[in-house]
């Protein structure tokens, strides 16, 4: 592991994971993962149950991880992989809040969807880990890490605010990026220190395009 994100969900963390593959640093862990390859939440229930997790074999085709579930355990990777560089992704807290609200916290697949993948359970691992993903998502972020309370917009952004001071005060500064998507690619391949790619950096998963982006994913994977 090279490569721990710190960030919440919706702090361009889909646009950092294609940054970061761009880069030369291997096969990045994002959220997107875990449902694409959703065997791996056996690993997260444990992190989850506060059980040892065997993240060598989690992330053994992978050299960098973004997004959650991974940066609500940052402190477990960057303990398990002390030599890894730790980039904290952050963004407005407000437009954080309100991305994450029109996003991921309110995404709902559809009836279709949810009675193909009850049928599909039945007879397929994969529906079923897959609805372990989905459950988990809700219960570890949601439930647990933020105690039910997201709705309380005051009470969610405090958090947001509270994570960014913990990783800053946790995390050794010649270890750690804190990076914006606008900033582009010059502080990430300075801190990486790597070239500048010729290409623009990747601006993905806009607010707008998450619900098609996410049904699609879950259809493919059933």
């Amino acid at each position: 592991m090279k490569v721990i994100g710190a960030g919440y969900g919706r702090t361009g963390t889909k646009s950092l994971q294609i940054a970061l593959e761009v880069l030369g640093f291997g096969k990045c862990y994002h959220m997107e993962e875990l449902m694409r390859n959703p065997e791996g939440i056996k690993h997260w229930e444990d992190a989850y149950n506060n059980n040892p997790v065997d993240w060598d074999t989690l992330f053994s085709n992978y050299n960098s991880i973004v997004d959650f579930p991974g940066s609500m355990y940052y402190k477990e990777l960057h303990t398990h992989y002390p030599d890894a560089k730790v980039i904290l992704s952050i963004r407005d807290p407000e437009r954080w809040y309100n991305s994450v609200k029109s996003t991921i916290y309110s995404f709902d697949p559809g009836p279709a969807i949810k009675i193909n993948m009850l049928i599909k359970m039945l007879f397929s691992s994969t529906a079923r880990n897959l609805f372990k993903v989905i459950n988990f998502q809700k219960k570890a972020i949601w439930k647990k890490y933020f105690e039910g309370r997201f709705e309380d917009k005051e009470y969610a952004i405090n958090k947001f605010n509270k994570h960014i001071e913990e990783v800053m005060s946790i995390i050794p500064n010649n270890k750690l990026l804190i990076f914006e998507a606008k900033d582009g690619w010059k502080p990430l391949c300075n801190f990486l220190e790597v070239g500048i790619p010729s290409e623009p950096y990747p601006f993905n998963n806009k607010k707008e395009d998450f619900s098609v982006w996410a049904k699609g994913i879950v259809k493919e994977i059933l």
